[in-house]
């Protein structure tokens, strides 16, 4: 793994490397670009061919695009002077093949060109560059693929912005709502708190799912119902391939830079340093990179020697204490998931009769206790496995999948009550909607406050008074990445789960999470010090990605159930109304197409569909599967290679 930043577009969460071009599902696609890489690169390492060598060879390469032909030369692994060989066999095959093909030739390689520097620029203009770099050279790579994961889940939440108004708001802009709305006013009893617990004023808003009813635009395929729910399939399923592309390249990478692959130490620290740096900021950062990818090494190694020289009584003990300790962490999901179930039971059968203050107060108490429990039992999590003895990677991602756990699980149990508790799909779409709009706020202020209000004073104390007992207590304040990462895919997956009855979350989380961006930096940059203990970035990130799947999976469940309960109650709300559901104007929709049209959906939808793509489906894994296994077995061939060199 490289950690040289600078030198990538994206932070690079995802090392590129050569060794894919050598796999046997590339080679298979070009076996004469192969077979003239070869010769080309033989002729390079004995001098050059004869003259009339080169002309046959020119016109042979008329066949298939050859890449290695077309490759700049400071890419080809070749020394000078074959570099400068190859160099003069282009020229003398341009002069040889003729005006068109030279031509053709000449403006692929501007085309390329043009296209690099595209993408360079383009890169340059991506938000936080530069404040990426500053925090990768002094908290590593593990800290920095946070926030690359945090400037990512911005560009998601962008998106569904942009999906949500040419689904939803644009189209209810332009062609207005039905007759019997009422107006958009903030009346006599509302009030500021409206803004707060998402009603009165703020429930007729567009922020809700009750102010998208039918309006002028009331034609069988082309109507508010369909356009809603289009912008809501839509975005979750456009969310659906992100995830899962960045997740299966990531894996793709990670499998293969395995355990049994690792870079000469020699390479790092002779072959490390970027000798085109002149500014000192600069020099220093790369200073930084190379220490803490030293220090990953050491700790791996160190680590695997101590696992390697335990012994059978050692490891009998060690999986009785983890058996243990994992039954602590059952224990601690068991208790957190009842008091759960007890602040939500009060908040929605006392919060009505209570006065403002306090009524605002138990509104809130289900998300106060969802705070608390994410963040105390997180932290006791980390005190547990620090008991297990793992090495810190392997620590870092068992935390995480431990507090996954317990946020989504906590999230799917308070869902369930408020479900349950609810007795009509009115007022089941409108506490729905409500809730995730106060999780989402409360989340924000949680970060907020406990940034300026505990993390910053502390830091303040412990400038001021080095040495006194409160400090040495405390002691330095450190980024934790699991704590935080899981902040980022619990409110990504509230702003999924809420999307349906709240339309504007994405925009609400846009905000957010922009705001957190520099919460954090600030937090990091001037709280923090850097972990003594690094890891590996590449396979968390898999992991990051991984737990946003199993988010965005609850949120197509949650609505999937919610679809089933207004066809079964023929009940609904918004733009649903007047006994309308998803299925009935779906219906009136697929009723309205040509017959050709209904006969293609029918017999999509039918069982006669299911065998044929069964079988489609089958021959396609299998021959993934089969690829997979070659790829699998000319990785560990190169792998043995590098180790022999």
């Amino acid at each position: 793994e490289s950690t040289h930043s600078a030198l990538s577009l994206d932070s690079c969460e995802y090392y590129q490397t050569e060794i894919f071009d050598q796999l046997p599902s590339v080679q298979a696609i070009r076996p004469e670009q192969n077979k003239q890489g070869f010769w080309e690169s033989c002729q390079a390492s004995q001098g050059g061919p004869e003259p009339g060598e080169k002309i046959s060879h020119g016109h042979l390469s008329r066949g298939p695009k050859d890449k290695t032909s077309t490759q700049p030369l400071r890419n080809l692994v070749i020394c000078i002077q074959g570099k400068r060989e190859t160099r003069d066999r282009r020229k003398i095959q341009i002069s040889n093949i003729g005006f068109w093909e030279s031509w053709r030739r000449s403006q692929s390689i501007n085309r390329k060109r043009v296209w690099a520097q595209m993408v360079g620029a383009l890169s340059g203009l991506l938000p936080w560059q530069h404040t990426l770099h500053i925090i990768e050279g002094r908290f590593g790579v593990g800290v920095k693929a946070y926030f690359v994961f945090l400037r990512y889940l911005v560009y998601l939440n962008l998106l569904h912005c942009a999906l949500i108004w040419g689904f939803i708001l644009g189209p209810t802009t332009f062609y207005g709502r039905s007759n019997s709305s009422e107006p958009l006013r903030f009346g006599g009893n509302d009030s500021v708190l409206d803004f707060f617990l998402g009603s009165g004023y703020l429930d007729r808003s567009p922020v809700f799912l009750g102010f998208y009813t039918r309006g002028s635009l009331n034609l069988p395929c082309l109507n508010t119902p369909l356009l809603y729910l289009a912008g809501i399939l839509t975005i979750l399923f456009l969310s659906l391939i992100m995830v899962v592309r960045r997740m299966t390249v990531g894996y793709k990478h990670t499998w293969m830079l395995g355990k049994r692959y690792s870079t000469n130490v020699s390479y790092k620290i002779f072959c490390g340093w970027d000798f085109t740096i002149q500014d000192p900021s600069a020099a220093t950062l790369n200073h930084s990179f190379i220490r803490n990818d030293l220090k990953l090494f050491l700790e791996e190694q160190s680590f695997s020697l101590r696992k390697a020289q335990r012994t059978l009584s050692q490891r009998v003990h060690l999986f009785l204490l983890r058996f243990i300790l994992n039954l602590l962490v059952l224990s601690l999901l068991g208790g957190a998931f009842y008091l759960i179930y007890f602040a939500t039971e009060i908040s929605l059968k006392e919060s009505v009769h209570s006065f403002s203050g306090f009524r605002l107060v138990l509104h809130y108490l289900p998300p106060i206790i969802l705070t608390f429990v994410n963040l105390f039992l997180p932290e006791m999590f980390r005190k547990i496995s620090s008991f297990e003895d793992y090495s810190f990677t392997t620590q870092v991602n068992v935390t995480l999948v431990r507090i996954i756990f317990l946020k989504l699980a906590s999230l799917g149990i308070y869902l369930f009550f408020v479900f349950s508790t609810t007795e009509h799909q009115h007022h089941r779409d409108n506490t729905f909607g409500r809730e995730m709009y106060k999780l989402c706020i409360f989340n924000f202020l949680a970060t907020f406050c406990y940034t300026f209000l505990f993390n910053y004073p502390m830091k303040l104390v412990q400038e001021k008074y080095p040495s006194s007992l409160l400090t040495r207590l405390l002691g330095k304040q450190r980024f934790l990445i699991p704590f935080n990462v899981l902040d980022l895919v619990y409110s990504q997956t509230v702003s999924w789960v809420g999307v349906y009855y709240c339309p504007l979350l994405p925009m609400i989380g846009t905000v957010t999470l922009t705001a957190m961006f520099y919460i954090k930096k600030f937090m990091v940059l001037r709280c923090c010090v850097a972990e003594q203990r690094m890891f590996r970035a590449s396979s968390s990130s898999v992991l990051f990605h991984f737990m946003l799947l199993l988010g965005l999976l609850m949120a197509a469940t949650t609505l999937g159930f919610n679809f089933y309960q207004q066809d079964r109650t023929m009940t609904s709300y918004g733009p649903f109304g007047n006994g309308e559901t998803v299925f009935n104007v779906t219906r009136v929709c697929v009723d309205s197409l040509p017959k050709l049209a209904q006969t293609v959906l029918h017999y999509l939808s039918s069982e006669a569909f299911a065998l044929p793509l069964i079988l489609a489906e089958i021959i396609i894994l299998t021959s993934y599967l089969s690829r997979g296994r070659a790829n699998q077995k000319a990785i560990e061939r190169l792998k043995d290679m590098l180790v022999m060199v």
